[in-house]
Order: structure tokens, then C-alpha cells, then sequence
């Protein structure tokens, strides 16, 4: 114990400017030897407010909100003990709420700079500071406080964007009492009498065969369709249209060898594709969204309750570092979201996925009814109708709304996939639904491709987690590789077997094919492919080499990119082969070019990144553009929300001028 008696003085000063004014920026300086605090006090007229921090120096800093009273934490030991707060480098926000400090009606601002940027620029940009350098280790800070939006705005903010989408409620109304009163669309129904009867006197003096088969075909295919062992006589036509169903044929020798001598024709026609039961392969098709809903609830679920979980531990800790929101521009509901706004936002996925649904609701019942009034006729006729995949395509929408708004409840590094499991999903069924129009006995069974995105999703997260740059070799490999596995299966038509020989018979097709590039079998799937494999190549190259820091987005940009290319395809082999587009195609594709422009351009904002650390992230942060309430990012959902709704719509529309066009004189491409 000493025993001396230490003389020391105490001085006080009182402090004129400790109070922050509502709506009036100060401007002061800090330093890592000495925090600073503030108290604010909520005026009588309002009741919600935005804390906003901006600063030109990038020396990392906490910033913090505690209830008004001692002791204050002001340390970086111990400032995370209490309120809310938020790492930062040039900028911060919190939107705060007179409810949250109801006892003194204010709170505390708290300002603390880090003794180095590691928190803020990670391990890999450390900036020391230290007393040696008084100059860099202080950082200048302006900190404003304003008012936010009221009630009625808010409530505005949400039911006109409803209000937006309803608005294609009434157009889809609309168009569907304009198509079906002034016969836009008749189908079959524009054939004459006498051709209703010359076809279906033609279908009932053929009893025997079906049609399409090659026995019916046999002058029109040629000597090309035979290889050398095989002669006419070695295939027999069944008696019965059952043959045709794959439940009785597919395991049969003869059944095979018909699909090889088909499929290989150098002139391919939907009737040649299109041999199957309808019954059979409306089936198979269904099991599509029936599989789809089961993966959605089995996957919604789990990734629901987490959601919830994150927004609990961020309200019960206070540590906003958790969630990479756009801070300028975050509005909470209660404490049930701190961002509702992005959350909400994804109401128009839900929304047009439904009218989606709708529409090929209608749809199916009106194929239906032709069905029942044409029989057989309409077997002959048009792009067989299969509305299997366009279901799980309004499905996949209506979930991406869901998984979106899940994630956007705490959007970060953990819980990326939930933001694009199903847009995955939504490519991959568009181009099976693309490849399904033409070849409808040839499309992958429904676990198989599920079961193929899976795989992909799988490789999304590994990508994100383990992006090193043996992951990003094999990763390129791999998808050259299953670029090539698939050039062969489309390119033949699905008559080239998967199995382990596999890159030995591609091996052997380069050698002895190569030579024929200039005159290829089949020039317009050779085109496509030629390009397809051009562009994958470039992707995988191009991720090897420079290996962005988001993987998850670079996988999803090469499955557009695939889509569009396939989409672009085909609308021009349409025209080629003189077919036509009607005007509400050519509407629907003009309006999509413009959306998808739009949402591009919103998309690459890029006001968060979970791939950067939290206060890096908030850097990028801005203010609502819309109403007050809605960011960029917002917008992006609105836009590409349209944007994907119209995509589906020219699947949907793309044929309609076929279908009273013969199956054996539409081509296949």
C-alpha cells in the first residue's frame, strides 16, 4: 500500500457542442488515442431517423448506438457489449427508431478508431497505426442525422408495387378475352372442312401404322438412313400404336435400331421426334413441377428457420457486420426485418410466377378441349403440347421470389446459394423446355436433370468456399469436358451412350470427323454447337486465368450466356426455315431486350458484396431511388422479375404459328 499522499489536479471544461441537431451535419476529428461520443435527442415530431456517417480517410473505425446511460462503452474491448454498431471505413448508416429508446427519448453516438484496418480490409491490406505517425492516425468524420419517410409513404411504397404487377394481371386478362372473341388464335380450328375430313380419312385408312413411323417414311428418308448391315427388311413395323409407347418398345433390339435409323436422318421433322404416346410423355413431364415442389419445400424450409435465426441473433446482439444490407437505404418493419424493403422487392417473382402458372393453366385446358374435338387429328399438327416443364418454369419463379426474400432477411457470405439455387434452376428448365419443343421423345427425365442442377449447385458452393486455384484447373477441365460430352449427345440426337468409353469414341471422332467440318451431316446443330463450345471454352478459360472473386455469380452468367445463345438460335432458325412470329411474339421479345437491359444495368450497381468484409462491403452503399423506400438493387427485382415473366411468355408463344402446320413438314433444329 502506498503510503505517500500524490498531489494532481482536476480540470473540466464544459463541453457546447456534445448534443447532435437533428438534420445538421458535424464535422470532427478522431484518433485512435481518443473516442468520441455524441447524444442525440428524438424531436416531438419524429419517430424514425437515419444515423449516417460518411469519411474520405479509409483508417477503419466503430460506430456506435448505446442507450443514454454511464458507463458508456467506449473502448474497442467493450463497445460490442452494448446498442448497435457497425465497422466502417468511408461510410455507415443505421436506420433507428424512437421506440428502440424509449426511457431518456435519445441515445449515444459513439465513434472509435482501430488500432489497425485489419477488421475493414482484412489480412491481406493491413494498415498499422501507431503513435509514430500522428498524421495518418487521425481520420476526419462527418456524422448527419435526418428524418425518414412516414407511415403513409411506406404503405404507398408497398401497395404500388403490387399495384404494378396487378397491372399484368389485367393486360394477361385482356389479351386471353382479345385472343379467344376475335379467333386470333384458332390452331386447328383454321382448317377446312374438307381437310378436317381428307386427314382424318387418311388417319383411318393407315390402321396399322403410326404415324411417323419409319415405315410410312421409308421413300421420303432415302438410302442415307441405312449403314450397311442394315436393310429395310430387318425392321418390322408393329401392329399396334402401342408399339410406339417407350414402356413396351425401349428395351427391345428392333425398337432401338428404328431410334438409330430415325435419329440420323440428315432431314430431321417433329413427326420423326414425335413418336411416343402422348399419355406416356405427358407423364414423364409432369413429373417436372410435381418433383420441383417437392425439392422446394424440402429445401425451403430448412433455409427459412435459419433466415429467422440471423435476424434473431441481429437484433439480439446488435452486431450489424452480420448482414451485408445496403445500409443508405434499409428500411426495417418492427424488429421483424430490418430491411424490408429488399425483402418485399422480391414480390414480383411470386407474383408473375403465379400469372405464369395461370396462363399455362388456361392453356393446357384449351388443348384440352382440342383434344376431345380433333382426336387424332391433333396429332398431326403443330409442336407436340406439353405443359409439364412450362409449370415447374412458373414454379421456379414463384421460388426464386421466395429463396430471394430468404435471403435478403440477412443477406451474407453463409447464405449466398439461397439467392441463386433457382435461378439455376430457371436456366436449366428453359433450355430443356428450348430442346423439348423439337425433340419431345429425346428430353432428360425429370430426377436426371434435377439431379444434374444439384450437382451444379453443389459446385456453386465449392467454388465460393474453396476458390483456390486447383479448384478453379479442375473446375475448367471439367467443364470443357462436359461441354464436349454434351456437343456429342445433342449432336446425335441422344443415340450416343454415356458410359466409360466415352472420350475414347470422341477421340476417335475428331480423327476420322474432323476432316468433314467443312460439310458437316447436320449444319445447323453443327453451327450451334460450334459456337456453344466456342463461348463455354472462353468461360472456362477465362475463370482459370482470372478467377473472380465471385464465383457464384460467373456460374450463373455462363448458363445465360448458354440460354441466350440457344434462344437466339432458334428464333433465327425459325426465320430461316420461313416460319413466322406473330405480333404479340414480336411485342414480347422487344419488351423482354428492353427489361433485361435495364436489369442488367441496375444488377452491376453493386451496392453490397458479401465477398468483401462488412464495412468494405458498406462502402458501396447509396440511397433509395425510388419512392423514398427502393434501391438499385430493388429495382433490379422489379426489372428482372418482368424481365424473366417474359422470357417464359416467348417459350410459351414462339410456335403458335405452327399449329396447324403438318408435324412432318416442321423441321427440327
Amino acid at each position: 500500500m502506498w503510503e505517500h499522499n500524490v498531489h494532481f489536479t482536476l480540470t473540466t471544461n464544459r463541453v457546447t457542442d456534445f448534443e447532435l441537431e437533428h438534420e445538421k451535419p458535424r464535422t470532427f476529428n478522431l484518433s485512435v488515442w481518443q473516442p468520441t461520443y455524441f447524444m442525440y435527442t428524438f424531436p416531438e415530431n419524429v419517430s424514425t431517423i437515419l444515423l449516417k456517417v460518411t469519411s474520405a480517410s479509409h483508417i477503419c473505425m466503430t460506430v456506435s448506438v448505446q442507450n443514454i446511460k454511464c458507463p458508456v462503452f467506449d473502448l474497442e474491448t467493450n463497445v460490442e457489449f452494448e446498442g448497435k454498431h457497425q465497422t466502417m471505413t468511408t461510410q455507415a448508416a443505421m436506420f433507428l427508431e424512437k421506440d428502440d429508446f424509449k426511457e431518456m427519448n435519445g441515445f449515444y453516438v459513439v465513434f472509435i478508431v482501430k488500432p489497425s484496418n485489419e477488421v475493414c480490409e482484412g489480412y491481406l491490406q493491413q494498415t498499422v497505426i501507431g503513435p509514430s505517425n500522428e498524421t495518418d492516425s487521425k481520420k476526419t468524420v462527418t456524422v448527419e442525422i435526418k428524418g425518414t419517410i412516414s407511415g403513409s409513404q411506406y404503405l404507398s411504397a408497398i401497395l404500388g408495387a403490387i399495384g404494378f404487377y396487378l397491372i399484368f394481371y389485367v393486360i394477361a386478362f385482356i389479351i386471353g378475352i382479345v385472343f379467344a372473341g376475335c379467333g386470333l388464335h384458332k390452331g386447328l380450328d383454321e382448317l377446312t372442312q374438307e381437310e378436317i375430313g381428307n386427314e382424318r380419312r387418311s388417319i383411318s385408312s393407315q390402321p396399322n401404322e403410326s404415324y411417323g413411323s419409319i415405315c410410312a417414311s421409308t421413300e421420303s428418308s432415302g438410302d442415307n438412313i441405312l449403314s450397311p448391315a442394315t436393310s429395310m427388311n430387318q425392321i418390322e413395323c408393329s401392329n399396334s400404336s402401342d408399339s410406339l409407347d417407350e414402356s413396351s418398345i425401349d428395351f427391345l433390339h428392333d425398337a432401338s435400331i428404328e431410334k438409330e435409323i430415325v435419329r440420323t436422318k440428315t432431314a430431321l421433322f417433329v413427326s420423326d421426334l414425335a413418336r411416343k404416346k402422348r399419355k406416356k410423355l405427358a407423364k414423364s413431364y409432369r413429373l417436372y413441377h410435381w418433383n420441383l415442389i417437392t425439392i422446394a419445400i424440402f429445401y425451403g424450409l430448412p433455409v427459412v428457420q435459419l433466415v429467422i435465426t440471423y435476424q434473431r441473433v441481429l437484433t439480439s446482439t446488435g452486431n450489424q457486420d452480420l448482414c451485408y444490407y445496403n445500409f443508405a437505404c434499409s428500411h426495417p418493419l418492427e424488429n421483424y426485418l430490418s430491411s424490408f424493403n429488399n425483402v418485399f422487392s422480391n414480390i414480383g417473382y411470386i407474383m408473375l410466377g403465379l400469372l405464369f402458372i395461370v396462363i399455362v393453366y388456361r392453356r393446357d385446358v384449351l388443348h384440352k378441349k382440342i383434344l376431345h374435338k380433333h382426336g387424332k387429328l391433333e396429332k398431326l399438327y403443330g409442336i407436340p403440347q406439353h405443359f409439364g416443364l412450362f409449370y415447374a418454369m412458373g414454379l421456379a419463379l414463384f421460388m426464386e421470389g421466395i429463396m430471394s426474400a430468404c435471403y435478403h432477411v440477412c443477406p451474407n457470405y453463409t447464405n449466398f446459394q439461397f439467392d441463386t439455387s433457382f435461378m439455376y434452376i430457371i436456366a436449366c428448365l428453359n433450355m430443356l423446355k428450348i430442346y423439348q419443343s423439337r425433340h419431345p421423345d429425346i428430353n432428360a427425365k425429370a430426377h436426371t436433370a434435377y439431379f444434374s442442377m444439384a450437382v451444379i449447385i453443389f459446385i456453386a458452393v465449392l467454388g465460393v468456399v474453396y476458390g483456390t486455384n486447383i479448384f478453379w484447373i479442375l473446375y475448367a477441365l471439367i467443364h470443357m469436358l462436359v461441354t464436349l460430352v454434351l456437343t456429342a449427345q445433342v449432336y446425335y440426337m441422344g443415340r450416343w451412350n454415356i458410359d466409360c468409353n466415352i472420350f475414347r469414341r470422341i477421340w476417335r471422332l475428331v480423327i476420322t470427323e474432323g476432316r468433314k467440318c467443312t460439310n458437316p451431316v447436320y449444319p445447323s446443330r453443327f453451327t450451334l454447337l460450334l459456337i456453344g463450345n466456342i463461348i463455354n471454352w472462353v468461360f472456362a478459360l477465362y475463370g482459370a486465368i482470372k478467377q473472380p472473386s465471385d464465383f457464384a455469380t460467373y456460374l450463373l452468367a455462363i448458363f445465360i450466356g448458354n440460354l441466350l445463345l440457344y434462344c437466339i438460335f432458334y428464333i433465327i432458325m425459325k426465320l430461316l426455315y420461313k416460319e413466322h412470329l406473330n405480333w404479340l411474339v414480336k411485342i414480347v421479345i422487344c419488351t423482354s431486350v428492353i427489361t433485361w437491359a435495364g436489369s442488367l444495368y441496375f444488377f452491376f450497381q453493386n451496392l453490397t458484396s458479401w465477398s468483401e468484409t462488412p464495412a468494405g462491403s458498406r462502402s458501396g452503399n447509396r440511397e433509395c431511388i425510388l419512392l423514398d423506400f427502393y434501391d438499385h438493387h430493388d429495382v433490379w427485382h422489379f426489372l428482372s422479375a418482368i424481365s424473366l415473366f417474359f422470357s417464359f411468355m416467348i417459350l410459351l408463344l414462339l410456335d403458335d404459328d405452327l399449329s396447324h402446320v403438318r408435324r412432318d413438314k416442321i423441321p427440327v433444329f
